[in-house]
């Protein structure tokens, strides 16, 4: 092989693409390339907890993009992170281990007809790479490359919130991984004793880099891949054109390309590359090679509607770190612990339960903060307070990633349509009738919670679908653009084992999707482990079709 050849090629050294990359290259005999528009993991706030503050709208690890302005929030356009950087989103994100509920797999299942996407069939592609602070049982793995651990603090107003949450009917729990996540309790987390745990600390470090079969380049983006006609007809991926420092270059793939982009930049990718809806492809540019109309569409996220409540006789995160000497102790504790506020997920508390009687399952999820603020990346409120961000689980809108033009360097068109149906507008207002029922339960009596945003004056389920296009943002949970199904599925991009079709029932040699993008349905939790088990699967379909030839 030359110096661009190799045998696989994975795109993204994001959550699936470091977990591909450690199993792939594992096998001696086979090249292995990851390909990261990025930076290395090497700028210290990545690694310190509360650093997610410094990386989300920073070059060197945020990719910047912003949605388009959304009718459902009012016209407004959020910021939209994803990870560039080593580890991608797992080097920016909030940190919580949660893999969603069992009918999430069970319906992926039943949408793809492959019983191998049920919870029973993933849960142990779970454990295989989980380390688990108490150790292995049935639902949990240990000796893992993936550490889950328990937060190294607690605030007295969360403790506060789980017991309101459970005077209002919502059962306390300490693990929200078995299968049904309904419940109240504090988040387990991706940590290493008060150190966040990357994908790129856990699957390339050192493994990765001690294999000589094993090649990264950093700084590097994907352009477009090559596609070319095999013999018989059929479509095949033959490699990848990377724009670099060097110049253009060509990495050519014997066995496979991975696309590990992401929700946003597979996609973009595979549109760039002539495979999507043709009529979009023609309009911006490209020529269309494969005629995939699902490519783009089908966009799930995770919004959250943030209710904040000022307090009373209790300290927050507000009031801690607005002095001089508050922020002192903050540093101190966590340089001589590694625990307290530096130590923080974004969020610590959670709890799942039913926006209304007539939900069937948990279908919103709570991420409570002993702390408030206008928005994301605003100063801390000069007042003692708390939030308690609602999202819906299972949101009925669908939204699409465009490209805008056939260079890979344009940020494509993000449009998720928040809030664009009747049941997730009844949602959002109900949601916030949730919130108000915990707030006024007696455990948080003593704080005197007073609701400060979105506020009482808003009543009727109009006024609160209203209010939470005002007040709600994204909470980086993007799936779906590249999502899987059957085979007679029109808007199906891959087939139940990640290969890219080629609309006419068959699938494009040596090309699969392996991310959040290819998840046909939004699971009820945060979206990142998830991730990492769908990528332990393909790992070993590639690794079983290399055996057979």
């Amino acid at each position: 092989m030359s110096n661009t050849d190799f045998d696989y090629i994975i795109v993204g050294a994001g959550t699936a693409g470091c977990l591909l990359a450690n199993r792939l290259s594992a096998d001696r005999s086979k090249r292995v390339l990851l390909i990261e528009a990025g930076q290395k993991d090497d700028y210290h706030w990545i690694h310190i907890p509360v650093g997610y503050l410094y990386c989300i709208g920073n070059p060197r690890t945020d990719w910047l993009f912003n949605t388009a302005p959304d009718a459902g929030l009012n016209g407004r356009s959020l910021r939209y992170p994803r990870g560039k950087v080593l580890g991608g989103c797992s080097s920016i994100n909030g940190m919580i281990y949660m893999r969603g509920q069992a009918r999430d797999y069970d319906q992926w299942a039943h949408i793809t007809g492959d019983a191998q996407w049920s919870w029973q069939n993933c849960l142990p592609y779970f454990k295989q790479h989980e380390d688990h602070h108490l150790g292995a049982n049935a639902l949990h793995g240990a000796g893992g490359e993936w550490r889950v651990e328990r937060q190294r603090l607690r605030w007295d107003v969360l403790d506060a919130f789980a017991q309101a949450a459970v005077q209002a009917g919502i059962p306390a729990t300490d693990d929200f991984n078995r299968g049904s996540n309904e419940g109240v309790g504090y988040f387990e987390v991706n940590q290493r004793s008060g150190w966040r745990w990357n994908t790129a600390k856990a699957f390339l470090r050192p493994t990765c880099y001690a294999r000589p079969n094993f090649e990264l380049w950093t700084s590097a983006h994907v352009a477009q891949l090559r596609i070319s006609t095999d013999p018989d007809g059929q479509r095949r991926c033959t490699g990848v054109e990377v724009s670099t420092s060097r110049g253009r270059l060509t990495a050519n793939a014997k066995h496979a390309v991975i696309l590990s982009a992401g929700a946003i930049g597979s996609p973009h990718i595979l549109q760039l590359s002539g495979i999507g809806d043709a009529a979009l492809l023609k309009q911006h540019g490209v020529a269309p090679v494969v005629d995939l109309p699902g490519v783009g569409r089908n966009l799930q996220d995770h919004l959250q509607i943030r209710s904040v409540f000022k307090v009373k006789g209790v300290t927050t995160l507000n009031t801690l770190a607005n002095s001089w000497w508050g922020k002192a102790k903050i540093g101190m504790e966590y340089v001589f612990k590694r625990s307290g506020p530096m130590s923080m997920a974004p969020s610590q508390l959670g709890a799942f339960t039913r926006s209304s009687a007539d939900q069937v399952h948990p279908n919103i999820e709570y991420h409570v903060q002993p702390l408030s603020l206008d928005a994301f990346g605003e100063p801390l409120h000069n007042f003692p307070a708390f939030t308690a961000s609602v999202c819906n689980l299972n949101p009925t809108s669908r939204g699409t990633v465009e490209l805008t033009s056939p260079n890979f360097a344009d940020a494509p068109k993000i449009a998720p349509n928040y809030l664009s149906t009747p049941e997730d507008r009844q949602v959002a207002a109900d949601s916030l009738r949730v919130t108000r029922r915990i707030a006024a339960q007696p455990a948080l009596a003593k704080y005197q919670p007073e609701e400060w945003k979105p506020g009482v004056q808003y009543q009727s389920d109009e006024d609160l679908a209203r209010l939470a296009g005002d007040i709600a943002t994204t909470i980086f949970h993007p799936v779906g653009t590249a999502r899987m199904g059957k085979l007679d599925d029109p808007l199906a991009v891959v087939d139940p084992q990640l290969r890219v079709r080629d609309g006419q029932g068959g699938v494009i040699r040596g090309l699969r999707v392996v991310d959040a993008s290819v998840m046909p349905t939004i699971t009820s939790g945060n979206t990142n482990s998830p991730t990492l088990m769908l990528a332990e699967k393909a790992a070993q379909w590639l690794e079983q079709e290399a055996l057979s030839g």
